[in-house]
């Protein structure tokens, strides 16, 4: 891989993340939080439908979600086993939010220009079902069942927040990158105007960099890196182990090329925000997660070569 494309890459990643870390103290307190409003119901619906316009679509795409649940399951096996191993030394919150950093990455924010960069929006298609059948779904659904369950040992269980089965399936029914995405797949090869196509490319770009800027403002308001080490035993599962296994597998299975990679680089993302949110709705170990993103995003800057290096 050229030193240009991951500069490519690593300049938007940290200018926009850098300038969301320096303007994030200055702004109100409810400016992230419409952002992230505009973001989950307009901005990354539509880059979605704007990134496929003429991606290759086939019926292999169900291959992504299936890696990602591989990807999920092997995370939460191998958090289990290393809890097993240390006699569960850690309170309950802890063991759940080391297990939720271990499972799901940010294949969104993250994830999607980083495939847009180093691999092309040709296989865009492939980061989006990773994203939405696999990630999305293990975060608000395997993920906040284990909170929950977590919760309702630790306190009375008519407490909790509301996670029941419909109240999941309600969620996810308006979901927009679920709308957004097939109505991207519907529309990919509808002609436009040039003016239109070159627009609309423009805004979802955009879309990304305000993404990243977002992210450096929520990093900019952690003032806590206490649990150290289980959110670094996390990364290692999450970002090093998985990846590992699950891309060799893939490899062995005749999986190479753009495909491999696309699917090899949302496996390795930093854990998702998704994983903060549930630690705060479920009165988990913040903390740990917290402290767990931010050292994989920034580890990510390094592990990004390694990986293109390990599986060209």
């Amino acid at each position: 891989m050229p030193i240009a494309k991951l500069l490519e890459i690593y300049l938007p990643l940290i200018g926009w993340t850098g300038l969301g870390w320096v303007i994030g103290p200055r702004l109100p307190a409810t400016v992230p939080v419409y952002m992230g409003k505009f973001l989950f119901w307009f901005g990354v619906p539509l880059g979605i439908v704007a990134f496929l316009r003429h991606a290759e679509v086939s019926w292999a795409l169900w291959i992504a979600p299936v890696t990602a649940w591989c990807a999920i399951l092997g995370g939460i096996g191998l958090a289990r086993l290393y809890l097993i191993y240390q006699n569960r030394q850690w309170s309950r919150r802890t063991q759940t939010s080391f297990t939720l950093t271990s499972m799901v990455g940010n294949t969104g924010y993250i994830g999607f220009p980083v495939a847009l960069v180093l691999v092309g929006p040709q296989h865009f298609a492939w980061a989006v079902f990773y994203d939405m059948v696999g990630s999305t779904l293990g975060a608000y659904g395997l993920g906040v069942a284990l909170a929950a369950q977590a919760q309702a040992a630790d306190y009375d269980p008519e407490s909790c927040p509301t996670a029941n089965r419909q109240s999941l399936i309600g969620t996810m029914a308006i979901n927009p990158v679920f709308w957004s995405f097939g109505l991207g797949l519907l529309g990919r090869d509808l002609p436009l105007p040039p003016w239109l196509e070159t627009s609309l490319r423009a805004i979802a770009w955009g879309v990304i960099a305000l993404a990243l800027v977002l992210i450096g403002i929520r990093l900019s308001q952690i003032t806590s890196f206490k649990n150290v080490r289980p959110a670094t035993i996390s990364l290692t599962i999450k970002m090093v182990v998985v990846p590992l296994l699950v891309g060799m597998a893939l490899r062995s299975l005749g999986i190479t090329g753009d495909v491999h990679r696309v699917l090899l680089l949302q496996m390795a993302m930093p854990p998702a925000f998704a994983t903060l949110v549930i630690s705060e709705a479920y009165a988990l170990d913040q903390e740990m997660a917290v402290t767990a993103i931010a050292i994989g995003s920034v580890l990510l800057l390094i592990t990004l070569p390694v990986w293109l290096w390990l599986f060209p």
